[in-house]
């Protein structure tokens, strides 16, 4: 039977991902709620970007995949899942004049990394002091929009499309090993942006093996209280208490935490089974290595 994994994050960092901007002002990407409240997110190309940066970092992913073919930036036609973990991963679309394209739908769904607190319009304020007085001449000034907050996103994974595009099927092996390194990723994630590296490793993670490529958990982490950091469970424990196919989602879900982070740590314990954030991921490897091994 088919299986999915998808697991939802909880992390803290900062100024994760910037726009066009105005004039000396680099604007944050954000978004305004019915309740006038704004939110600061890292969109999932900029996840994206980490991941597969990452994975060229850690595994040696193949990164030269690409060129510029029919005037477009794009993989390179003779290039398919087998030269690239990235390709086969997060798919991909080549096309060809008056030929159309070849698409291969992403296997691995991110979304936004969205901020849990508010934004309240903090700013930076900087300047290039330090080289302009070399040379005696005036600083050239800039100003950042900056927000520190608790991160949540979401990643699901269809299991049974990983390593299969048209009449290539790599190893059950080769299948497993690229959806360890992925989930190996994830429990080191960090962003690179502006001078700073901030880590996108989990504080909470609830998630697990499914028999469908659903994001249960996505829309439904949120915070009832800022000043003391109190996760609303109420959510989550409604999407526990469903089932899928037969099987209930309680049963098959995990929760890993980091302590000292929210000031309901008791209530959070008590959704699911909840371990620490290296047991969830051991967890979560041990059972990716069952289900490939499985279909041997």
């Amino acid at each position: 039977m088919n299986k999915a994994l998808t697991v939802s994050i909880i992390f803290k960092a900062s100024s994760l991902n910037y726009g066009e901007g105005t004039a000396n002002v680099s604007e944050l990407k954000k978004f305004h709620r019915g309740n006038g409240e704004v939110y600061s997110f890292a969109s999932r190309q900029a996840l994206r970007y980490d991941i597969v940066r990452l994975g060229n970092q850690f595994f040696d992913w193949n990164l030269d995949v690409v060129d510029k073919s029919q005037k477009v930036v794009q993989f390179k036609e003779d290039c398919t899942i087998v030269d690239s973990v990235e390709m086969d991963l997060f798919g991909y679309m080549k096309t060809k004049v008056k030929q159309g394209a070849d698409k291969r739908s992403a296997v691995v769904r991110l979304s936004h990394a969205v901020s849990l607190e508010p934004y309240r319009s903090d700013f930076e304020f900087l300047n290039n002091m330090g080289l302009a007085t070399r040379i005696k001449e005036n600083a050239d000034l800039a100003t950042l929009e900056q927000h520190e907050s608790l991160y949540t996103y979401t990643l699901t994974l269809d299991l049974g499309r990983v390593g299969i595009d048209g009449e290539i099927e790599l190893s059950n092996e080769e299948k497993a090993n690229r959806v360890k390194q992925l989930i190996e990723i994830t429990k080191h994630l960090s962003r690179e942006i502006r001078g700073r590296q901030e880590n996108l490793a989990p504080l909470f993670i609830i998630g697990g093996m499914y028999p469908i490529a659903n994001p249960f958990f996505l829309g439904r982490i949120s915070l009832k209280n800022f000043d003391t950091r109190i996760l609303d469970t109420a959510q989550l424990a409604s999407v526990l208490e469903q089932s899928a196919f037969g099987k209930s989602l309680h049963a098959l879900t995990k929760v890993g935490l980091v302590g000292g982070v929210f000031a309901n740590e008791k209530e959070i314990t008590e959704l699911a089974n909840t371990v620490s954030i290296e047991a969830f991921y051991q967890n979560l490897l041990h059972e990716v290595d069952n289900y490939y091994k499985v279909l041997v």
